[in-house]
């Protein structure tokens, strides 16, 4: 009796316990099938020992990791000698890293030439997420790089602009042909120069020269010594001397510029109203008490530094580029021309003021930068292990965001390849009229500027001077190519944004009424 009445009471126990078994054995799988995703990584191209994956790129990195992206999918791990690396090269895998991880992929990776750095630490544009970082950023948009401060700045870029649209017509007197690649540069070093030091990069002024100078060698040296991360830990050995020549350059510059300062703070305090340059509005900072952050000497020179470096090459080689493709489509070049006509008339070069009035020349620009964006490649670094596309990235992992393919998807783009800025204007039926495609970088398919808080500080500034000096060389000048070809659109090897060859072409005088 006993025995029945235990065997009906283990029957009625296994029964109710049963399902509960089989929940907590269901989730249990569930776990180790999330625990077993979590632990996939990222596809990756067949390596050879020691290179790696060299022997699979070309010489013009984003388009080999674009290649590379069509076969191994959108979240790829590349490895460059010693230096590996996570490609992202769709617009859904940019919006997790972006947006949805923001927090997680806010810091940038030092690289090879970091250990010459005389300012590391100090540098704001690779300055790991942190205080010192918040603080330089709201800086830039409360005072630095705020709308009026640009504003009072709108006379001297009208000045270089004029300064730019004389020289190449001497060049027109003089039936020469115009190198614009060097016209360009100019022009944005001294709209640079000025609004940072009040003192032009390409007059009489050795002092600001010199500093133009040290700066290109300085992003020359920086360049060559990062390419050294293949070597992994030899890099340290400096085989190429490259590292010794950028302590020699940083030193001269940073004795050139404690000068400046010097010189600056002896002079008498400007009045609340006037005008203040960045080093100004630096200084200032630097001798607030209140001030959120002390800054130093090392973080105002270095910030000098970035401004010099992000904001003349890049805006300089997308006008380039801008120019090339208008050359190339005389269709869009003539349509652009006769907005401008239509617009600003022909008594007077194209002002920042008439910019809101000229929507063929925005979507001119918005489409170069889609085609050549000046940071093809967005870097970022992994704070903590996450998944990203359903794969394991881990903390301190090296993340490649590759804008250029993005911007050229098939998928997200018609005809991707092809010069069409009608796609910019409001009647397209691509329906990425202006009102979405601003430069915050919330349109995860169009980021020229980077997304989110790492994105440029300076996108204002720098479409202010490609509109106008863009506008005004359409306006005033007809062009053809030297050898009466298309001109040569091929891009400059390695991370570049430039062309592989400079810009130069005949001008014509269209009208000379000004």
């Amino acid at each position: 009796m006993d025995l029945k009445l235990n065997t009906k009471l283990i029957i009625l126990i296994t029964s109710l316990a049963f399902p509960f078994m089989l929940y907590a054995l269901f989730k249990w799988f569930l776990k180790e099938q999330g625990s077993l995703a979590a632990t996939k990584l990222p596809q990756s191209p067949p390596a050879l020992p020691f290179i790696g994956h060299l022997h699979l790129i070309g010489k013009v990195l984003p388009v080999s990791f674009q290649s590379l992206a069509h076969k191994y999918g959108p979240l790829m791990e590349i490895r460059l000698g010693a230096s590996k690396c996570v490609v992202v090269s769709s617009s859904s895998v940019a919006r997790e890293i972006f947006k949805e991880q923001e927090l997680n992929f806010s810091s940038r990776p030092e690289f090879g030439s970091a250990e010459y750095f005389k300012y590391r630490g100090s540098r704001f544009v690779l300055a790991q997420y942190g205080d010192y970082w918040r603080f330089m950023k709201k800086l830039c948009m409360t005072k630095l790089l705020a709308v009026p401060q640009l504003e009072k700045f709108a006379d001297i870029r009208e000045e270089e602009k004029l300064k730019l649209v004389d020289s190449v017509a001497k060049c027109c007197r003089e039936g020469l042909p115009c190198d614009l690649s060097s016209q360009f540069i100019k022009y944005t070093n001294n709209v640079i120069c000025r609004m940072a030091m009040s003192t032009r990069c390409s007059g009489t002024d050795n002092e600001a020269e010199e500093i133009r100078e040290l700066v290109k060698k300085s992003l020359e040296l920086a360049g060559k010594i990062s390419v050294g991360d293949v070597l992994g830990p030899l890099k340290v050995m400096d085989f190429s001397g490259n590292g010794k020549k950028l302590v020699a350059v940083m030193e001269k510059y940073d004795l050139l510029v404690e000068r400046i300062m010097k010189e600056r703070e002896a002079k008498a305090k400007k009045k609340d109203g006037t005008r203040k340059d960045i080093l100004d509005i630096l200084l200032e900072t630097y001798r607030d008490p209140t001030a959120e952050m002390k800054i130093t000497r090392n973080d105002m020179k270095s910030f000098l530094l970035d401004v010099f470096m992000a904001g003349t090459d890049t805006s300089a080689a997308a006008m380039q580029w801008a120019m090339g493709q208008l050359i190339n489509h005389p269709q869009a070049f003539n349509k652009l021309r006769e907005e401008i006509n239509n617009v600003v008339g022909s008594k007077r070069l194209v002002k920042e003021s008439d910019v809101p009035n000229l929507p063929y020349l925005r979507a001119v620009l918005r489409e170069t930068l889609r085609l050549h964006p000046s940071a093809p490649l967005i870097i970022r670094e992994c704070a903590e292990d996450c998944q990203v596309n359903g794969c394991l990235v881990k903390s301190k992992t090296r993340v490649l965001v590759n804008v250029y393919a993005i911007m050229r998807d098939s998928e997200l783009w018609a005809d991707a390849d092809r010069f069409i800025p009608e796609r910019f204007l409001e009647s397209s039926e691509e329906k990425i009229g202006e009102h979405q495609m601003q430069f915050k970088g919330q349109n995860f398919r169009y980021l020229p500027f980077g997304s989110g808080r790492r994105g440029c500080p300076g996108a204002s500034l720098a479409m202010n001077v490609m509109h106008i000096g863009v506008g005004s060389l359409v306006q005033r000048f007809d062009w053809k190519s030297v050898d009466g070809q298309k001109v040569d659109l091929s891009q400059g090897s390695g991370f570049s944004a430039e062309m592989a060859r400079p810009l130069v072409c005949n001008p014509v005088d269209h009208f000379n009424t000004f």
